[in-house]
């Protein structure tokens, strides 16, 4: 017999709540853009999208908004939140073409007294005339209790009595932010069952913020105890240390929470998130769950290792559930296994002896604390296949590079032909030029004419790190044949050098 399923209202507060972020405006086509995605891909149930009378810049984005909602059957997902100020509010909603207010009124007895200076019966009043003027304009009204978190810890009573109040009202919701971020779960537990207890037929969202890094755990405890709604924000975007985010809440009830569903598409849950990461401005952590660039990378060689011997070190947030992949990073902790596993993706198999060397290479790279992708595989495993064949009778030993202002690149230069040592000092135009200098004064002592450099090329791998590597390509001329030699390094003189160093033992 199939289970049935609560269904969780899901509402995206990303375009009001989440730009409080500070620093963050969203233009109104950015906010469109946004809006669109969340409803078409994402599919939240609801989006609250702007405070009324903010400015002419907010109205143009809500009606840009609405004027595509209702041409596309959305526009009683559209929420806007309004103010306890007679019918100004619902003027701007209707010149804006909303049809759904939030109206932001006192979830606590300390907001009542010291910031309205009002008894809960001259609110309470004001509160009714607003909604009656709603009704009337044929607008949707839910009610938000701002504070109510600490109105549940020091004014109880006063939260029932408004709640009370609020029962008798023609509104479709009561919504119930922790607006400070406060909560602990056993309280979130405490206050909405007693709540859901005593009003079990209205329809409540819980808001929840993450000052204590407890959003999500509230949200948890929220859905467990029966609430009907959630609102979250993008990447956990909002005022101070933000929202609980949309995509680890999704993961968690999916994943926790057997007897609910959202109707949230998880497979775009990243793509709204890097499309809110590139307008907003406001990166998120590498290591933020399911949307973080770093969260679905093993680092360590033995858990590399574990995948590929049954998915040992995998959990239930599967990459591919969030329209993502694997990844095995490339550094001083890669072990064979995540080596081995980017080759596969690469469709490259080594040899053992090459794959050690290979290997050994990105340590190397990782001690020094530079980056490897997986783009710059090929241009290590040419650089060590092409060593192989080369026998090496000259080596450079050790040089000194030098570039001061309004004084010509030096190069002091030691090197080991067949066993002897060389050392000669050089200036030049540049480093590498400075280098060659030297170089040709050492092979005058052993009368050797060097190859002509006839192209010059340095690039860096597709999709790699410029700062991890760069690939050197030197073409030479040498009795009338040419022929090119590679050098790859983090540093692009570094890299000349040691194409040159093969083109000497080439000779």
């Amino acid at each position: 017999m199939t289970q049935h399923k609560r269904h969780i209202e899901i509402m995206d507060t990303t375009l009001r709540d989440g730009e409080q972020t500070s620093g963050v405006s969203f233009s109104a086509s950015e906010k469109l853009t946004i809006a669109q995605l969340l409803l078409t891909e994402v599919k939240v149930d609801r989006i609250e999208i702007a405070s009324a009378r903010v400015s002419e810049g907010e109205f143009q984005a809500v009606k840009k908004i609405t004027d595509w909602a209702k041409a596309n059957g959305f526009i009683d997902k559209i929420e806007v939140l309004t103010f306890v100020d007679g019918k100004t509010s619902i003027e701007w909603m209707l010149d804006a073409g909303a049809r759904v207010m939030n109206l932001l009124t006192k979830g606590s007895m300390n907001h009542l007294t010291h910031q309205l200076k009002k008894t809960p019966e001259q609110h309470f009043k004001e509160v009714g005339e607003v909604i009656a003027l709603a009704q009337k304009n044929n607008i949707d009204c839910n009610v938000y209790l701002e504070d109510w978190s600490n109105g549940m810890r020091n004014s109880p009573e006063y939260v029932f009595q408004y709640l009370d109040f609020l029962a008798t009202q023609p509104i479709k919701r009561i919504l119930l932010p922790d607006t400070l971020g406060i909560l602990i779960p056993s309280e979130v537990k405490e206050y909405l069952s007693s709540i859901i207890k005593r009003y079990p037929n209205i329809h409540f969202d819980f808001h929840a913020h993450n000052d204590y890094d407890l959003s999500i755990a509230n949200v948890l405890e929220a859905v467990k105890v029966g609430i009907k709604g959630l609102h979250l924000t993008v990447n956990g975007m909002g005022e101070r240390a933000g929202n609980a985010p949309l995509a680890s809440t999704i993961a968690v009830l999916n994943d926790y929470v057997k007897d609910v569903k959202t109707s949230v598409v998880e497979k775009s849950l990243y793509s709204v998130s890097k499309l809110v990461e590139t307008f907003s401005g406001f990166g998120i952590s590498v290591n933020k769950p399911v949307v973080g660039e770093n969260v679905f990378t093993q680092t360590a060689g033995i858990h590399a290792d574990g995948d590929k011997k049954n998915n040992l070190y995998f959990n239930e947030l599967m990459p591919e559930r969030f329209g993502r992949q694997r990844k095995y990073a490339l550094g001083k902790m890669s072990g064979k296994a995540n080596i081995e596993n980017n080759l596969l993706a690469l469709g490259i198999q080594l040899a053992d002896d090459d794959l050690k060397k290979v290997t050994q290479r990105i340590i190397e790279l990782g001690d020094r604390k530079e980056t490897v992708t997986q783009s710059d595989l090929p241009y290590i495993i040419s650089d060590i296949l092409d060593s192989n064949n080369i026998v090496e009778k000259v080596q450079i030993k050790n040089y000194v590079l030098t570039h001061s202002k309004n004084l010509r690149p030096s190069v002091t230069l030691n090197i080991s032909i067949d066993g002897e040592l060389f050392e000669e000092h050089a200036q030049g135009d540049g480093q590498y030029d400075a280098f060659v200098n030297a170089l040709k004064k050492i092979y005058k002592h052993k009368k050797i004419e060097l190859p002509v450099l006839t192209d010059y090329a340095v690039r860096i791998p597709p999709g790699g790190k410029s700062d991890a590597l760069c690939e050197t390509i030197i073409t030479w001329l040498y009795n009338d044949k040419e022929f090119k030699t590679r050098g790859l390094d983090s540093d692009q003189t570094v890299a000349a050098i040691k194409a040159t160093e093969k083109m000497l033992n080439l000779i």
